[in-house]
């Protein structure tokens, strides 16, 4: 999957109800037929025609994201993706908004790890004043200052608070050890220095360099015809430069654990994040990875963890963990919280439930019952037409082919306890990258006020300098 940092997005409160109400009750798509569809100008789409309800879901995509970002300037994307919808050709900010209030158009764009996405969603008889308000959003914004101004305020508003919420903290460290250097190991949204001086200039060219054809990828569902759609498509995308410029990301390999940091936050509650080097989503051994994760920290209230942590020793509310994949790496990573003065209590327990999946993996009867949830658990992941058009998209990007949706269950099935047995022991055998936020072993046990983050710099230890230790995903 993709670790995605999404953007918020334009909903018309009693439109989206609306539209709720009719999709809840509307029959699973996920054995629907996927059509490959080429306009007359060229512009390749997946498509689901469906007439269940007079709605048109779009999903699409362009390589890039915020691994373009300028390496000293993280948060470009992420600002782009807010601004695209704040005015474009010669609509101002409000009489765009209006327009979208007005046809109960939903339209939305995001800046993740790899892509520069996107998504819109309308009522059939809007369609093209819906596809035409996104032509000119991506071929004209207008990047007003107040505007511009507006939004990054918004922006380094969420930056202050992130910067004293220790799961974002958690986060950001991990990736910082994680990756290093890498874009991987940027922060995504940006910082508080990075933020404020990023330039209009800079967004313009963003936009000319990362929205191109040559890498766009597009999902449509819903009520519309091939040669309607094919006509719609060629008049939002035509106009987009042939080729992107994009600056070449390398590969990167997640540090070898294991590794451990440690941030002081006076919070009560300590955050714990951890996790390591995964599998790409390409590798064959990918869905063995996937069964074996469910079964450790993927399936909710069923997994081992939650077992281990929660029920048997009370150590948290909730704890899960996930596979994470992306364009030039992979991982693994998992989060929890709990009180200060049982973290390394927390941390023990995760540690030795992973190494016990490494050296043993799964029983057969855990394998069959993450299968059958697995298999059983698709139909309910693609029961809308927003969801399916996510999913054909993210399929997309993960190169499977068209019809990975009825070989899906199969691939599931062909997993053997011998295929798990190996990758639980490829994953899980090296040990964790562990990142824990909040007061001082010390301040714990005192129960006293430890120093804020922003003081001192978080540090990376080897294991036995801190704590022994062990969300993101996308369909699959």
């Amino acid at each position: 999957m993709t670790y995605s940092l999404t953007r918020r997005s334009v909903l018309i409160a009693g439109s989206a109800l609306a539209l709720t109400t009719m999709l809840a009750s509307r029959p699973s798509r996920a054995a629907t037929k996927i059509q490959h569809l080429i306009s007359p100008g060229g512009i390749e789409a997946w498509f689901v025609q469906d007439s269940t309800v007079p709605l048109i879901a779009m999903e699409y995509g362009f390589g890039g994201g915020a691994s373009q970002d300028p390496a000293n300037k993280p948060g470009v994307g992420n600002l782009v993706a807010d601004l695209l919808d704040e005015g474009s050709g010669d609509l101002d900010s409000r009489t765009f908004h209006e327009r979208l209030d007005r046809r109960a158009i939903e339209l939305s764009f995001s800046s993740t790890r790899d892509h520069f996405r996107g998504s819109l969603r309308m009522l059939k008889d809007n369609k093209d004043e819906a596809f035409d308000l996104l032509r000119t959003a991506l071929t004209s914004p207008r990047f007003e200052v107040s505007d511009v101004e507006r939004i990054r305020a918004q922006v380094l508003s969420n930056l202050r608070r992130e910067s004293t919420n220790p799961s974002a903290l958690a986060g950001r460290k991990f990736l910082e050890v994680a990756f290093g250097d890498h874009p991987y190991g940027r922060h995504a949204h940006g910082t508080l220095e990075s933020v404020p001086k990023i330039e209009i200039a800079e967004l313009k060219n963003y936009v000319g360099r990362v929205l191109a054809k040559d890498t766009l990828k597009v999902a449509v569902v819903g009520d519309v015809d091939p040669d309607t759609l094919g006509k719609l498509l060629d008049h939002t995308f035509a106009s987009l430069p042939a080729k992107a410029t994009l600056t070449p990301v390398a590969d990167v390999v997640v540090t070898k654990p294991p590794q451990r940091a440690f941030i002081p936050l006076d919070v009560p509650q300590t955050v714990v994040t951890f996790g390591g080097p995964g599998i790409r989503r390409s590798e064959p051994d990918f869905m063995p990875a996937y069964v074996v994760n469910h079964i450790l920290g993927g399936g909710g209230l069923s997994s081992r963890l939650y077992r281990e942590v929660r029920e048997k020793r009370g150590l948290a509310y909730s704890i899960y963990e996930a596979l994470v994949w992306m364009e030039h790496s992979a991982l693994f990573i998992g989060n929890t919280g709990t009180r200060a003065d049982r973290a390394s209590e927390t941390v023990d327990a995760i540690d030795k439930e992973v190494r016990r999946m490494a050296e043993e993996g799964p029983t057969q009867k855990e394998l069959d019952e993450a299968k059958s949830y697995l298999k059983g658990s698709q139909m309910l992941a693609l029961d809308t037409s927003s969801k399916l058009a996510q999913a054909m998209l993210q399929y997309q990007i993960d190169k499977l082919p068209i019809d990975y949706i009825e070989k899906r269950n199969a691939i599931v099935d062909a997993v053997t306890l011998d295929d798990a047995r190996k990758v639980s022991q490829r994953l899980w055998g090296q040990g964790l990258l562990t990142v824990v936020v909040g007061r001082t072993p010390q301040a714990a046990a005192q129960q006293v006020s430890t120093p804020s983050a922003a003081t001192p710099p978080a540090t990376v230890s080897p294991p036995a300098a801190a704590p022994s230790a062990a969300k993101p995903s996308a369909p699959n």
